[in-house]
């Protein structure tokens, strides 16, 4: 099968971004009207199209509300509607004009913050809008976020919407602390490539046509997954604009491989998905006006935005990369990948010169990614199975948090490595030997990505443990199986020192909930271990206790407050099963089976996500 790499190039002449009105409007009173914003950015996206055109290269105009009332722009998008075959389309970016404020009284602009009642009645003024000035209603929409409420109802109001812009990847508390804590846009969680929202929540895919919202999604550009996981995503994205602002360029030459390679990274993601892999690039006017962003020069934002162009460019006439409109991806999407069909993505870091490689998996019950620099450890897990329905906006709990909240979250939840001798969330193993121990979070490897059937299996490069009067290596293949819920983890431990020695392993994993640093309260949480004969229990009461027992035939913890079971099972009869209760100072709750293991003998452990009610 011939790999097909796909790219969607998206503008949307957003004639009044408040951003830029503060740079051209500076000193001056405050009008998002000004004429020589408008001017300015219907250049630039002109400019954008031409650049775009010039290249070969289709496009999907998204239409913001503020340009339905520029003719000029209107124009613009019907010739090259007609000329080159681009999409228009409409975003629900761009609300903030005149008009807007005038009617709605605020300054709100994030279409998924607004009220419900608010929300249908922007997506009517909007689409109403836009169907006045060109006759038909869009196929395709977007939002930074759309949840899942504004979609069912887009879908249902507008049904020839196919298409979205749905979320921006990890555009949490990693890209709020980088703005000085004033970009109150939390979406951590969700897809990295496209997919299809269930109704009853946006990040979560539909497993099957009763849960399907009847649209694709696609996010808010393609980023590094792994700069952007470690740091601000919004300095690492196939946008020239967030490589500038992450200065990964020459300061010389202005030149900036690192866009080519992330391009290219994302081509190699045909390698675990079947021959398909995604790209996009999402662009606004107001990162290239003339006075400069970034600290960079025009001149430079212009070039780095040819520049990008004309490397997709390339690749097109190379034949190695298709350009589609919105609409047009969506329609392929639709035949070519099926409900729960995983997206699989192995990634190397392209930025630090490092050897780290992480492994993304998504599919409709869950997400996952594997740290190899961490033995193969998980340190990021949401349980999409809970299809947790969780309205956004004024009048719901989650005005701003727009995320899905995850049970693993290294980076919110200390994962392995803490100043303190608790632990932090994670998934992983511990050998200990004569009062030694030794976790595999401590131990570097590189993964191997194979596919057997509806089977993605991940094998590990063997890792050595050392003890002061033994050694051994240990290799760990991970397994997820499409449509189970489950990942299954095996053990193979070999070449001993000492042929006759037995080892203690314990599988384990430390879990909490939340979608930001700050702990939320446990009360009410269920711990369990299940036997033949009886069953242990502990409610959640930061008291630090542990139940064990041997053969229990699972492990669980039931967290009412995102409607998820978790549990752990184990292949071997002689595993002790345990579960932890946290502490005030170490809110989390641990499971885990602990045996003892001789030379060339194996333990499998599987993690399985469930809807709790």
């Amino acid at each position: 099968m011939e790999d097909k790499f796909i790219v969607n190039i998206i503008h949307r002449p957003e004639l009044m971004p408040e951003y830029s009105e503060k740079v051209t409007g500076s000193g001056k009173k405050e009008n998002i009207g000004r004429k020589e914003l408008k001017s300015e950015s219907l250049d630039i996206f002109k400019f954008q199209q031409e650049t775009a055109h010039k290249n070969g290269l289709k496009t999907t105009i998204q239409m913001t509300y503020a340009s339905l009332f520029n003719e000029e722009a209107v124009q613009v998008a019907k010739e090259d509607h007609e000329k080159y075959g681009d999409e228009i389309s409409l975003t629900l970016l761009g609300l903030p004009c005149p008009e807007f404020r005038d009617k709605y009284k605020t300054k709100d602009f994030c279409i998924w913050m607004f009220s419900l009642e608010d929300k249908k009645s922007i997506v009517d003024d909007v689409f109403g809008k836009f169907y006045d000035l060109f006759g038909f209603y869009p196929e395709s929409t977007g939002s930074y976020y759309m949840d899942a409420e504004l979609i069912n109802y887009v879908k249902k109001a507008y049904p020839t919407v196919k298409c979205a812009v749905a979320t921006c990847w990890e555009e949490g508390p990693k890209a709020y602390h980088t703005t000085n804590n004033s970009w109150y846009t939390f979406m951590d969680g969700g897809p990295w490539a496209p997919w299809i929202p269930s109704k009853q929540n946006t990040h979560a895919p539909a497993a099957n046509k009763d849960e399907d919202s009847g649209i694709v999604a696609i996010p808010h550009l393609s980023r590094d997954l792994i700069a952007c996981y470690d740091g601000n995503g919004s300095n690492f994205g196939t946008h020239p604009q967030n490589v500038l602002r992450g200065m990964i360029y020459d300061t010389k030459t202005w030149e900036f491989p690192y866009f080519y390679n992330l391009v290219d990274q994302y081509r190699d993601l045909a390698k675990y998905n079947n021959g398909y892999a995604y790209n996009m690039m999402f662009v606004g006017p107001g990162w290239l006006n003339k006075m400069g962003r970034w600290e960079q020069p025009y001149e430079l934002l212009k070039k780095s935005y040819e520049d990008g162009m004309a490397y997709y460019g390339k690749l097109k006439k190379e034949g190695k990369l298709c350009d589609m409109t919105m609409a047009e991806f969506a329609d392929y999407y639709r035949e070519k990948k099926a409900y729960t069909e995983p997206e699989c993505a192995l990634w190397r870091d392209i930025l630090y010169g490092s050897d780290k490689q992480l492994f993304w998996y998504c599919d409709p019950f869950m997400r996952a990614c594997v740290n190899m620099d961490q033995g193969g450890a998980i340190v990021d897990l949401r349980n999409y199975a809970a299809k947790l329905k969780w309205p956004v906006g004024i009048g719901t709990k989650h005005i701003t948090d727009a995320s899905y909240p995850f049970l693993i979250q290294e980076k919110y939840r200390a994962g392995y490595f803490t100043h303190y001798a608790g632990e932090g969330t994670i998934r992983s193993c511990k050998f200990s030997y004569n009062g030694e121990e030794a976790d595999l979070c401590q131990c570097r490897t590189h993964a191997h990505f194979s596919q057997d059937n509806n089977k993605r299996i991940l094998t590990l490069d063997p890792v050595e443990i050392v003890f002061s009067d033994l050694s051994f290596k240990v290799q760990s293949i991970i397994s997820f199986t499409e449509g189970s819920s489950e990942i299954e983890i095996q053990r193979k431990v070999y070449d001993l020192s000492n042929k006759d020695a037995k080892v203690t392993v314990r599988e384990y994993m430390v879990a909490c909930y939340g979608t930001t640093e700050y702990s939320e309260d446990m009360t009410g949480i269920t711990l369990c271990l299940d036997g033949d004969k009886e069953e242990k229990i502990i409610e959640y009461a930061y008291k630090n206790r542990e139940e064990k027992m041997v053969s229990a035939s699972k492990a669980v913890a039931i967290v009412p407050q995102i409607d998820t079971k978790v549990s752990l099972r184990s292949d071997r009869k002689t595993a002790e099963g345990y579960i932890q209760e946290g502490y005030a100072f170490s809110p989390m709750f641990g499971l885990g089976y602990t045996d003892t293991i001789g030379d060339k003998e194996e333990i499998t452990t599987w993690l399985r996500l469930e809807k709790e009610n």
